[in-house]
């Protein structure tokens, strides 16, 4: 039985996997692992290029487009590996890249996930920005890693070469045990696209797991791919998607708090888009916000179970005080800031 399968989900990428995939099969050895691509129901010639060019890679054919978060849960549903990685068909990889991930995974039973140094595909001497060395959020919902804080992303030097404990590990490349991603519940569906990740990897950090980037391991993702950063839906998933993660997983004695202080910062983020001219993202934070609200009451038995299985307190690698604050206003614009 292989160690891991590699699954890459697909949605009309036939010219992603065309340019990409050749570097996953070349540098992942068919002795550690299986290559499968889950079509979330394309309707280009993706399957069929697949199966003239790609002989040696399974497919999973799903009935239609599920998303990300459960076009995944439909794919691994399937996996009997013990590893899975979650890879995105615009991601590629080098050699040695399974390694040090596999080897962190068979030595520490505690570790949970883990992602590779992400560097951007684009400009290869930079980070990117859906990863980059490790992630982390403040108790407020807004993330950011080692490498890329907000917009500012920064030359990889060697400066975040060391391994290193992460709140979340990038849906870009994420590394995972196959079980626990199935019993933890997996990605959740309802976020349908953008933060699952940082969701999930949250889900698993507060039940005693550890998160880990092991920069030894590198990969070029192109990002982006599917929405462009611009793009006012993808501000409204991240707007409404941090809300309802926040929801799910801030204790009790913090909610009120932490729901308080957000309310002010999207509306300031509100503000700040229509001074600068984009009247249509203002409008994706205001309709994320309504949106949050109405599906608020359908994620509490979510948020029940998420603390019912909690067993941390506290978690050391949310950020206690507010990014905003300190890359705005005390300008700290790097992770080693």
């Amino acid at each position: 039985m292989k160690k891991i399968s590699i699954v890459i989900l697909n949605w009309n990428g036939e010219q992603l996997l065309k340019r990409f995939l050749p570097s996953v099969i070349r540098y992942s050895p068919t002795s550690l692992a299986e290559i499968i691509v889950a079509d979330n129901a394309s309707t280009d010639a993706s399957v069929a290029m697949l199966q003239q060019e790609f002989p040696s890679v399974s497919i999973i054919k799903l009935t239609h487009n599920y998303g990300f978060a459960e076009g995944y849960n439909q794919a691994l549903a399937q996996i009997q590996t013990p590893y899975v990685v979650l890879l995105n068909s615009d991601v590629e990889v080098t050699d040695h890249w399974l390694e040090a991930p596999l080897a962190l995974l068979e030595k520490e039973t505690k570790v949970a996930c883990i992602q590779p140094k992400i560097r951007a595909w684009r400009e290869k001497d930079k980070f990117e920005y859906a990863g980059a060395a490790g992630g982390f959020i403040d108790r407020f919902g807004y993330p950011y890693c080692r490498g890329r804080m907000f917009n500012t992303v920064e030359i990889d030097k060697g400066q975040y070469d060391q391994p290193i404990d992460v709140l979340w590990t990038t849906g870009a490349c994420l590394f995972t045990r196959t079980a626990l991603y199935k019993t933890v519940g997996g990605l959740d569906s309802d976020f349908f696209a953008h933060q699952e990740e940082i969701d999930f990897c949250w889900r698993v950090r507060s039940r005693g797991y550890r998160l880990v980037c092991t920069p030894a391991s590198t990969v070029y993702h192109v990002g982006g791919a599917t929405l462009k950063t611009n793009n006012p839906r993808k501000t409204f998933l991240n707007f409404r998607n941090s809300l309802l993660m926040l929801y799910k997983n801030t204790p009790t004695s913090q909610l009120s708090f932490v729901m308080r202080v957000r309310f002010i910062l999207d509306y300031v983020a509100l503000l700040q888009f229509i001074l600068t001219g984009k009247i249509c993202e203002a409008k994706a934070v205001w309709k994320a916000r309504q949106a949050f609200h109405i599906l608020k009451p359908s994620f509490k038995t979510k948020r029940i179970e998420n603390l019912k299985h909690r067993t941390l307190l506290s978690i050391p690698e949310i950020k206690s005080s507010s990014l905003v604050i300190s890359y705005y206003l005390k300008g700290k614009k790097h992770f080693s800031d």
